[in-house]
């Protein structure tokens, strides 16, 4: 089979189109026939070695994917044919044919496509996570979110009302990128050069950051709660990792909260299953829509990775393999 494979840790330019053996389904594990694969940050970080788990060279790049199940474990709810989305976790998704656990695999509703589906789990499940479960969105509130023209961004603005926000405000750093964020449902976009002055402009604070992105803009993230207001960190893209002072969180009352979505399904067996039992129907009724991915061929797997490395993607990124 064909796959996307980095065997020095150069950066995405190291990612090689190779032909390697199929694997086979290990216990429990499901085999997919694999039509297109999400790229996600920890991608661009694990081709240099900076995050924290780093598996052994060469390895195959990404951990999200979309296809068809060639088979499953005996007793198992699924079966082949089956359209899936998947987990295959940190690695071995950018492939041909991919192995996941079978808790990680989830039958997709029938209005989402292949393509649309490789660019769902560890978005909007981490989405959801950050909302529901570490944000406690309040129907109503008023939700800000940072890089909204990126992966995590368009997640939130296609996601937030469908989860209770009554208003949802993008911060982008281009005019192009201000479209793609208006056109997955943001009510507010500003710049993000002096963003927080345009916020206040809109009507005051807001109740809850997402924020992807880190660095020189925290601070300021701070600012914009309101009182009881919640700043969610999901990432570092920025490359830079802030610091607070925690004074700025007394005088207001506000929180700054991790929202690690990863480390919590690793620690918490069957909470994969229980958000996408919360999320699959609200995709199935078009309450949330499906993602509209960039798609890459595979033969571009390097330009993918680099897109997100670089910042210039736009909305989720996938590459196609069949």
């Amino acid at each position: 089979m064909r796959a996307a494979q980095v065997s020095r840790l150069d950066g995405p330019s190291a990612i090689e189109i190779v032909d390697v053996a199929e694997p086979t389904a290990y216990p429990g594990g499901v085999l997919i026939d694999v039509h297109a694969a999400g790229i996600a940050f920890p991608d661009v970080l694990m081709t240099r070695g900076h995050y924290q788990m780093k598996p052994g060279l060469p390895y195959i790049i990404g951990g999200e994917v979309a296809g068809i199940v060639r088979s499953a474990p005996e007793g198992s709810s699924l079966k082949p044919g089956d359209r899936v989305a998947a987990l295959t976790m940190l690695g071995n998704g950018v492939a041909e044919v991919a192995v996941a656990p079978e808790q990680a695999v989830f039958v997709l509703p029938d209005n989402v496509s292949l393509e649309a589906g490789a660019g769902i789990l560890f978005n909007d499940l981490t989405v959801e996570f950050c909302l529901v479960k570490r944000g406690r969105l309040a129907e109503g509130e008023t939700v800000l979110v940072h890089g909204a023209a990126g992966g995590i961004g368009t997640s939130t603005l296609r996601m937030a009302k469908a989860l209770g926000a009554g208003r949802v405000i993008a911060v982008v750093s281009t005019e192009e990128k201000a479209g793609i964020a208006k056109a997955n449902g943001a009510t507010d976009v500003v710049l993000a050069d002096g963003w927080l002055a345009a916020v206040k402009e809109l009507g005051g604070g807001v109740d809850i950051v997402v924020d992807p992105v880190g660095g020189d803009r925290f601070t300021d993230s701070i600012r914009s709660l309101n009182q009881g207001g919640r700043l969610l960190v999901v990432g570092f893209t920025a490359g830079e990792i802030p610091t607070v002072k925690v004074n700025r969180l007394l005088l207001n009352n506000v929180e700054v909260v991790g929202a690690a979505w990863g480390e919590w399904i690793m620690t918490h067996p069957g909470y994969l299953a229980e958000q996408w039992a919360r999320v699959a129907p609200l995709l199935a009724s078009g309450a949330i829509t499906a993602p509209e991915p960039t798609t890459y061929p595979l033969e571009q797997a390097a330009e993918a990775v680099a897109a997100l490395d670089n910042r210039t993607a736009l909305g989720k990124v996938v590459v196609s393999l069949r």
